[in-house]
């Protein structure tokens, strides 16, 4: 997540400046071709190009508002896990008690199933991130030599890289106990597997009367709130945006700036001799906005791809857990996860 109100030049340049290069050696060829050579009669009247371009920018637009979409439903989710996380803390240091036993539990014992709740859910944490991380095949960093390379960069400066991403298998270690770990880890959806373990050890809370049956009811359906949360975030991470807007918005856009400067030139032209020439940096600036605009939707349609554009999983985490430590009346607490490069992960 961008923490900066605005974009700097730099940072546009950095985004989109290797596209003003073709674009430029584009505008430039097809107004020499059409000047300097007897191909000048494959000019284009304006207004069937003007009709193309309303029509790809109205495209576009609806990309560009349906990636929008995505990304604050995936905040959204994430915003409900916050509030779900601290609920699941509350009530368990209030719920888990003495209340309804016959043989009253040590502080210490009590503290014990609390720290253990609370600490398996901060796994859980931690352990849906890394699985929203795992790329799939439509993402930018599973596409061709070049999106890949270029991805990789931005990873490094703007994205998971900012941070070790190794901090999820330290973090679980921490949470859960070793033998648990081992088993739980060695499971394909391990976030899947830690919730459930939640639910077996408020079966046992319920046994030994440390809940009764409604306060059992009352964590259990914060449990099932947690397993929606996930399954929301797994359909946005597993269901790419329907490719055929994707798809063809590229495709349109680019068939819009091929066809921009032959309409360009004629225009220009009226304006005298020289004028034809000056449609080139107008033909650069008009593609570089479509362009910017179809990078924009294009970069918005995934929240959990490890790049600056995404939901900042990791400080929302870390966030968390130090509500929870604090609930338990931790002091050792772990430093909140700062912006770096203007970018909060």
């Amino acid at each position: 997540m961008y923490i900066y109100k605005n974009f700097n030049l730099k940072g546009v340049l950095r985004f989109s400046g290797g596209h003003i290069i073709w674009l430029t050696v584009w505008a430039t060829f097809a107004t020499t071709i059409l000047e300097l050579t007897p191909l000048g009669w494959i000019n284009i009247p304006w207004l069937p190009l003007s009709v193309i371009g309303i029509a790809v920018a109205f495209y576009v637009g609806f990309k560009n508002n349906s990636s929008y979409d995505r990304l604050w439903e995936a905040r959204k989710i994430w915003g409900a896990i916050v509030n779900g996380s601290r609920m699941w803390g509350a009530n368990t240091r209030a719920y888990v008690s003495n209340q309804f036993t016959t043989e009253n539990k040590s502080e210490a014992e009590l503290g014990h199933w609390h720290q253990k709740l609370i600490y398996r859910h901060i796994g859980w944490l931690y352990t849906l991130r890394s699985q929203l991380l795992i790329p799939t095949p439509w993402e930018h960093i599973n596409q061709g030599k070049h999106v890949k390379r270029v991805t990789e960069k931005r990873m490094k400066r703007f994205g998971v890289g900012l941070t070790n991403d190794e901090i999820t298998e330290k973090e679980l270690k921490e949470f859960l106990p070793q033998d648990e770990y081992e088993r739980l880890i060695a499971y394909q959806n391990t976030a899947t597997q830690i919730i459930d373990q939640q639910s077996q050890d408020l079966k046992e809370l319920r046994k030994l009367d440390l809940i009764d049956d409604f306060r059992h009811m009352e964590l259990q359906k914060v449990l099932n709130d947690f397993y929606t949360f996930q399954g929301q975030c797994e359909r946005i991470k597993k269901f790419p945006f329907p490719r055929q807007y994707g798809s063809m918005s590229l495709i349109f856009v680019g068939i819009f700036i091929f066809l921009l400067p032959l309409g360009m030139v004629s225009e220009f032209a009226k304006l005298g001799d020289f004028g034809a020439w000056l449609s080139i940096p107008f033909t650069i600036l008009i593609g570089w906005v479509f362009v910017m605009m179809e990078l924009v939707g294009d970069y918005s349609e995934n929240p959990f791809e490890g790049l600056g554009n995404d939901v900042p999983m990791l400080s929302l985490c870390r966030t968390i857990e130090i509500d929870l430590k604090q609930m338990l009346g931790e002091s050792d607490l772990p430093a909140p996860i700062e912006a770096k490069n203007g970018v909060l992960m």
